[in-house]
């Protein structure tokens, strides 16, 4: 990473901590993808439960790897045949991991599904959720968090899925309602209503989509 991207990376994780902590969530910067991923370990009690939504992020940084190889009860709905079974586990789970398509620099957490298992897993559920955000999904605000999530995010997502939406095709959001549309559920996360429950890990690099 750039010196002076990082730099600039430290001081607005900084404000996005503040921002964070005045939503009753909790906020933690990390340096290297390494050590984010040794922040949510220290986080994650050995023989929890996890579970997560389609979070790349968590995979790039070595977390699933980690708890997939580790003393957890890690739950991979890749492994289960009846996929639905594995998605309600996370309702139930000490821990659910999830990245953001993007959030603010005040805090607020934008997240946009097809399913909604994992906007409602976020939601409510699962006693703690774990974010891991790479420092390039951060916004100036609401408004372009959202053009972020529906310009950025979704529309590689869909190609990564390969879904035949317009998103797909032109690279930007045709605000579609296309059979094959993963944006179905819209979450603004602006407050957390139980302290503790929310921890926000960013991370000093491009991760995800």
């Amino acid at each position: 990473m750039n010196e002076n991207i990082t730099k600039r990376n430290a001081l607005l994780a900084e404000k996005v901590i503040k921002g964070l902590e005045s939503r009753n969530m909790t906020g933690y910067y990390a340096a290297t993808k390494e050590e984010a991923k040794e922040i949510a370990l220290q986080l994650i009690p050995e023989g929890s439960s996890v579970t997560m939504g389609g979070a790349m992020s968590a995979h790039e940084i070595g977390l699933v790897k980690a708890l997939a190889e580790g003393n957890y009860n890690f739950i991979d709905r890749d492994q289960y045949t009846d996929k639905r079974a594995a998605m309600l586990m996370a309702y139930d789970a000490d821990f659910f991991l999830s990245s953001a398509n993007a959030m603010t620099e005040d805090g607020v957490l934008i997240n946009i599904d097809g399913n909604a298992n994992r906007v409602s897993a976020i939601a409510q559920g699962p006693r703690k959720v774990i974010f891991i955000v790479g420092m390039n999904k951060v916004c100036k605000d609401v408004d372009g968090a959202m053009k972020r999530a529906r310009n950025v995010a979704a529309p590689t997502n869909a190609q990564r899925f390969g879904l035949s939406t317009p998103c797909a095709k032109t690279g930007s959001c045709m605000d579609c309602k296309s059979p094959d549309t993963i944006c179905c559920q819209f979450l603004i996360t602006r407050y957390s209503k139980h302290a503790g429950r929310i921890h926000v890990i960013l991370v000093n690099d491009f991760l995800g989509f």
